[in-house]
């Protein structure tokens, strides 16, 4: 999936040939090196320290960077500034899939399912009220009745999640329900907040995809998925949601 996405950002990014064949390169070593650190190396250290490093830079990008980016519908003039942050955009969301599937499975399911329910309400929210275009040179058919609709579906999941979590989260077993309902819950009130924040997060994830693959003159990111196109539309909210995820849970103080 790492591999397949930025093989498919390189096509948004008007490298060369051989620049395409570097980048892909360079991304498969920087992935593998990760994943060596992850599984092999015996220095949980480090790969505390790579992955925090890895999540501050992906919330500075998203949370900053690329509303700013959106906001000026900047195109870079040069390619390896698209190179760049497309490295930001993905190699943060493996290290996020590595380190939530090991805290545990239904943890990363929980925070995945926040982008799908988000997308989903804000389909119906935006089809049956949607009037004020959210980003009109980005994403027509986004709008800012949808968004809200979004965040209404997280919320209505959250007390879900929650329900689920508070009455039957023993039945899941002791593994967990002491990891990865615990990893969510030591926030306490501020729960919903966590999950508003990630479906709103989301949501900018999806425009700058959207935003680079209309600057390369793409419809979709590719045609690996025939149909649904390629991997980055499927993960584009993923990717800016799970590192936001991660920098919440792993890097920032604890309430």
């Amino acid at each position: 999936v790492v591999l397949a996405s930025c093989w498919e950002w390189s096509r948004m990014c008007g490298f060369t040939p051989s620049h395409k064949m570097i980048f892909l390169v360079l991304c498969g070593i920087i992935a593998a090196a990760m994943f060596y650190l992850y599984v092999f190396a015996g220095q949980p250290r480090l790969w505390k320290d790579t992955t925090n490093a890895l999540f501050i830079a992906a919330g500075i990008f998203w949370l900053i960077a690329v509303p700013v980016w959106l906001k000026q519908a900047w195109r870079p003039r040069v390619a390896a500034i698209s190179g760049l942050a497309g490295l930001l955009v993905i190699l943060p969301t493996w290290a996020a899939l590595l380190l939530m599937r090991e805290v545990g499975p239904l943890l990363l399911l929980s925070l995945m399912a926040i982008v799908w329910v988000a997308d989903i309400a804000a389909y119906f929210a935006g089809k049956r009220f949607g009037k004020t275009k959210l980003a009109p040179g980005v994403s027509p058919g986004k709008t800012w009745e949808g968004l809200v609709g979004g965040l209404i579906g997280v919320m209505a999941y959250f007390l879900i999640w929650y329900a689920a979590v508070y009455y039957f989260g023993s039945q899941f077993g002791a593994g967990v329900g002491v990891y990865w309902a615990r990893a969510l819950l030591q926030f306490g009130l501020l729960m919903p907040l966590v999950f508003l924040v990630l479906g709103a997060v989301s949501v900018i994830g999806d425009l700058f995809e959207s935003w680079m693959k209309r600057g390369a003159g793409l419809k979709d990111s590719s045609n690996l998925l025939p149909g649904h196109g390629g991997i980055l539309d499927r993960i584009d909210a993923l990717t800016s949601t799970l590192p936001i995820a991660g920098l919440i849970l792993f890097v920032l103080p604890k309430p």
